[in-house]
């Protein structure tokens, strides 16, 4: 009998391996276990990997995440240069981005993001320095050592002047996220010539991350944001829309801007290897009190559903990876096999991006025990292991796990699923659980991420992103009073 919402175990109740295993059989969920944690240089994460012409010193990656935490004008502050260090200190060999970091400053998904420009890029060699300089104190070397950039636009999620007010910036008009997020159908759509000079932008900000000394820059398509939503852009018309040659036009543009300039230049993509529809609480399991588990949204007068990028055209609540695959050999004609995979967006579907027992605000609870959704991915990331074995490819959607992340991750990699694990949310809890992982052979519990979603509902409510659970400098901070208000306004 099918385990039901409300009947999910957490994982922290889940004590040892065997009973890790148990639940996992009750759920008919695969995943690749191994029985005990190794430390280097036994285990298959401390293996170095190379990438280009460069030495990754192990397996672990750090994940880009917006704290909602900058200037007004784009610039780090303190809670900026605290989460880097954080990095530097982790154990992790690669820093994939550190920060998602905006192109313009009206291309933000909050009025706080970073955003990279000529008379600040000196803020941003600093920032780098204090990661390299924290890695170097706690390592000894740094030349194995990768940190990037990620470059962004939000585009339909664009909030640069208001944290609760959308500023809409469309790729194309998407019937059910313009009816989910109240968009004025009067709205227009980017014209080919703005795209144009987004496509400058991205080109220029990537000369700028060279000179603050980053190493690589990642060219971001995920997580509905405006290159990941031009992936879908079928019902565009002209050269940005329609077949997958056009709606790829935008990155092979910038790709090819950046070469110009930086030939020798490490270029990333962080993708959503697949979507799904949006997904909204149930209203009939909805209370004031309490959200329902997730449902989709209603697709009566939206199917053949192409409004996803790697989403089934017949069902949306599956993956179809056909496109997506055809737009790895477009990276590889462009020269780039430097992959972090994801899935979907936070503000439709998050229950498939980033698994969790309890929601955001602005959630639902989640429509399957989280693992599964762990599973997917890792499947996922695994079939592009397999058909792009030149590629090096992140995985994405560990933290879920926890207690047994380092079971998972390091069978993952040693069975060639995948070839570097990444880790987000948990790394705002338990930042050096890389350095633990591969020294000590054992993880600090009481540290662990259990998916508690404050990190989410902070920002939801327009306050920092922290782990305000498990971190006693956000725990303590005198925003940890606004958030508990703001949880109470919504019970």
């Amino acid at each position: 009998m099918p385990i039901r919402p409300g009947q999910y175990k957490r994982v922290a109740s889940l004590k040892t391996i065997e009973d890790f295993k148990a639940y996992l059989g009750e759920l008919e969920v695969s995943l690749p276990l191994d029985d005990e944690i190794l430390k280097a240089d036994a285990s298959p994460l401390a293996e170095s990997i190379n990438v280009g012409a460069f030495t990754i010193g192990n397996r672990f990656c750090i994940h880009p995440m917006e704290g909602w935490d900058g200037t007004e004008d784009g610039r780090p502050t303190e809670y900026v240069t605290r989460r880097w260090r954080n990095f530097g200190t982790s154990g992790a060999k690669l820093i994939w981005g550190g920060e998602a970091v905006a192109v313009t400053l009206d291309g933000r998904a909050n009025p706080n993001q970073l955003c990279l420009y000529e008379e600040n890029k000196g803020d941003f060699a600093s920032l780098r320095k204090e990661l390299v300089n924290a890695h170097h104190e706690r390592f000894g070397k740094t030349d194995d050592l990768l940190v990037g950039l990620q470059l962004t636009h939000s585009g339909r999620f664009c909030k640069p002047n208001n944290k609760f007010s959308f500023e809409h910036k469309l790729a194309y008009r998407h019937p059910v996220l313009d009816r989910k997020f109240h968009i004025d159908e009067d709205l227009p759509i980017l014209t080919d010539d703005q795209i144009k000079e987004l496509i400058e932008r991205f080109i220029t900000a990537a000369t700028l991350a060279v000179e603050a000394g980053f190493q690589f820059v990642d060219i971001k398509h995920c997580h509905g944001y405006l290159l990941h939503e031009f992936l879908s852009a079928r019902s565009r018309e002209g050269e940005f829309g329609g077949s997958l040659e056009n709606r790829s036009r935008f990155l092979r543009q910038v790709v090819q801007g950046i070469r110009a300039n930086h030939p020798d230049l490490l270029i990333g993509i962080r993708l959503s290897a697949f979507d799904f529809v949006a997904y909204k609480p149930d209203p009939e399991l909805t209370t004031d009190r309490k959200l329902g588990p997730g449902i989709p949204e209603n697709l009566d007068f939206a199917l053949p559903y192409n409004f996803g990028f790697g989403a089934d055209a017949e069902d949306p609540t599956r993956y179809d990876l056909t496109e997506p695959f055809q737009l790895m050999e477009i990276l590889r004609e462009l020269g780039i096999k430097f992959v972090n995979l994801s899935a979907g967006s936070p503000y439709y579907n998050p229950h498939i991006q980033r698994p969790a027992l309890f929601p955001p605000s602005d959630g639902y609870l989640p429509p399957e025990d989280p693992l599964v959704g762990v599973a997917r991915q890792i499947h996922a990331h695994a079939e592009f292991k397999k058909q792009f074995s030149d590629f090096v490819f992140v995985g994405t959607g560990y933290t879920y796990l926890q207690d047994y992340l380092p079971h998972v991750a390091q069978a993952t990699v040693r069975e060639g699923l995948i070839d570097i694990v990444g880790l987000g949310r948990m790394v705002l809890s338990y930042h050096d659980l890389p350095h633990d992982v591969l020294t000590r052979g054992e993880l600090s519990h009481k540290r662990i991420c259990r998916t508690f979603s404050d990190c989410t509902t902070a920002p939801r409510n327009g306050l920092i992103s922290g782990c305000y659970p498990l971190d006693d400098y956000y725990k303590n901070l005198p925003v940890a009073i606004d958030l508990k208000q703001a949880k109470a306004r919504k019970k």
